[in-house]
């Protein structure tokens, strides 16, 4: 991969800082959804499985893809106040659409997809303007954005599907 023209340690290291609470967060999510697997069939936790790939792949995975994406993609990094939104929006979605879920409420189920949405909103207007030599990255984080924002209403009506 060529490297990045405007990379300097400077410009690393604020890159870095800016992507440390999105990996933090995603680690945790990803460890926790792996504790949920572990107890899932001790337990009979009836929804263990699905709550534990929710967390792992997108409470923690994607997290950590959109954040690192954003820290290493645009010539100009969101600023701290935009990122704060976005990882709270996407973690309070998560949240809600987790214990929606498991509640058995379709309509607070959707309410976290919306919630999802506006912060997956966020994170593809954080990557405007990619910097020279992140073409690659660019077209990832893209199609990281479009697989969840797509996969939000697919979700939405199994939760609907399976609440009936």
């Amino acid at each position: 991969m060529p490297e990045l023209a405007t990379t300097t340690d400077e410009d690393l290291q604020h890159r870095w800082h800016a992507m440390v609470p999105f990996v933090s967060v995603g680690l945790v999510c990803i460890i926790v959804g792996g504790l949920v697997a572990a107890v899932t069939g001790p337990t009979g936790f009836e929804d263990g499985s699905w709550a534990a790939a929710y967390l792992v792949l997108v409470a923690g995975v994607a997290q950590l893809g959109l954040g690192v994406g954003q820290a290493l993609v645009p010539a100009r990094l969101p600023t701290p106040r935009t990122r704060a939104w976005e990882i709270v929006m996407w973690n309070a979605g998560n949240t809600a659409v987790l214990a929606a879920t498991l509640a058995g409420t379709p309509v607070l189920v959707a309410a976290g997809g919306l919630v999802l949405i506006v912060a997956l909103a966020l994170f593809a207007h954080a990557v405007r303007g990619p910097r020279t030599g992140s073409a690659v990255l660019f077209v990832a984080h893209l199609l990281l954005v479009c697989v969840i924002a797509v996969s939000i209403p697919v979700g939405l009506v199994l939760s609907v599907l399976r609440h009936r």
